[in-house]
């Protein structure tokens, strides 16, 4: 049986075939990078409304933050590209995929944001109400220069975990990586050499990106054990 099984790797067409993966790559990587900064701008967003005075923007703030962290992120993508248009929004599928993933993750940082808020002594919050500073000055000055720091290995985990989710974006026809693999091994019947090259082309990218976040751990302070 096992026989008739033969290892055929084709230098040629794997050769050939590297371009257009690297291009889907790419296309992934763009993606990424655009979907973690509205995810972190967005998180921290809703880290601030949660911690509302008034229970009409907490309370539903809460609710969305929990409701789309409870949800699979390729549900969402079908929402946003299939479900949207009915309602006269229509996106493209680069456009949705990045949305997806912001406000994916937007809902994961802004937990680390609130994370790091609750961290700052509670000293700061009175030496800067004695010294009757507005809320914008002490949220600016004094509060978000200390809390951002300690999260910013928590988000560069997100950044990778962005990356590997990314490539759902081929069940909306997103492009990136895993697209253009499905499609080169669609049409010439060979899946070996494209899938492959996505996996080593994924791991060139996402192996240096987790030494980064090792380092951000080390160089905040923020080690895990």
């Amino acid at each position: 049986m096992f026989a008739q099984v033969a290892f055929s790797w084709d230098w040629d067409y794997a050769l050939d075939t590297l371009p257009k993966i690297a291009r889907g790559l790419w296309q992934t990587v763009v993606a990424t990078i655009v979907g973690i900064s509205i995810g972190m701008v967005l998180g921290l967003v809703l880290a601030l409304l949660r911690r509302s005075r008034h229970r009409i923007i907490r309370w539903p703030t809460i609710a969305l933050i929990e409701f789309v962290r409870s949800t699979p992120l390729l549900v969402q993508l079908f929402f946003i590209f299939y479900v949207l248009p009915n309602f006269g929004v229509v996106l493209s599928p680069f456009v949705a995929l990045v949305l997806g993933l912001g406000i994916h993750y937007g809902t994961y940082t802004s937990e680390s944001y609130r994370a790091g808020i609750e961290n700052v002594e509670v000293g700061q919050w009175e030496a800067a109400t004695a010294l009757n500073l507005s809320a914008a000055t002490t949220w600016s000055r004094i509060v978000l220069p200390q809390a951002i720091p300690t999260v910013i290995p928590a988000l560069g985990n997100y950044l990778v975990a962005m990356f590997k989710d990314a490539p759902l974006g081929f069940a909306i026809a997103a492009g990136g990586i895993l697209l253009e693999a499905q499609a080169e091994a669609s049409r010439s019947f060979r899946p070996m050499e494209p899938y492959t090259i996505m996996g080593v082309l994924f791991l060139a990218v996402s192996i240096p990106a987790a030494f980064f976040v090792r380092y951000l751990e080390r160089r905040y302070g923020y080690e895990r054990v």
